[in-house]
């Protein structure tokens, strides 16, 4: 069966992005990066891949669908990018969005839980979870794995990595590697 796994980056508060969407204050390194990267090549958008001295047509090791909520989605769509993973089967869950005129991308309405349930019974790789902390929350008891990038930085205010209910939901770490900016990825699987 396919897995939900959310990967994120998150301050020291919990905060992935600022209130404003931010996420420029994360310091990033190339060693982080290149590690990642190189890890799964599916989270670097298509249209940057060169930039990150990646091929276009660089193949997923693990995923073959993302999923985001239209705050992670919002990124690229500004930028005048309306397919940014066209390399991953994309579903954008947002209520407000309204229609995108690019048959890569699935707007989703509806029960995001719902979907999902559904994805994982297809065959296929794993699937993404991007964000954001709304869309995380309201799929918490769906994620199977989390790979978390925490960085050294308080934020002080923004979107948390998870926003609902309170729901105390345990996961167990599996895996974690330091960097030189200061920041770990930390892997972790359902409790």
């Amino acid at each position: 069966m396919r897995k939900l796994v959310y990967y994120v980056a998150v301050s020291l508060d919990g905060y992935i992005a600022g209130p404003a969407g931010e996420y420029d204050f994360f310091p990033v390194d190339a060693e982080m990066m290149a590690s990642i990267n190189a890890q799964y090549p599916e989270f670097v958008p298509t249209f940057v891949r060169s930039q990150q001295g990646m091929p276009q047509d660089e193949p997923s090791k693990r995923f073959d669908t993302v999923l985001m909520g239209r705050g992670s989605y919002e990124p690229a769509l500004s930028a005048g990018v309306t397919n940014p993973y066209a390399h991953l089967k994309q579903y954008v869950v947002s209520t407000t969005l309204g229609h995108i005129d690019d048959p890569a991308v699935t707007i989703v309405e509806s029960d995001p839980v719902e979907l999902v349930r559904r994805l994982k019974g297809e065959p296929g790789g794993d699937i993404w979870l991007c964000g954001g902390g709304k869309l995380a929350g309201a799929l918490l008891d769906e994620i199977d794995e989390l790979i978390i990038k925490s960085y050294p930085v308080v934020a002080g205010d923004g979107i948390p990595a998870f926003s609902g209910a309170f729901r105390p939901t345990g996961f167990v770490p599996t895996q974690r590697r330091a960097f030189d900016n200061g920041a770990q990825v930390t892997w972790f699987t359902a409790a």
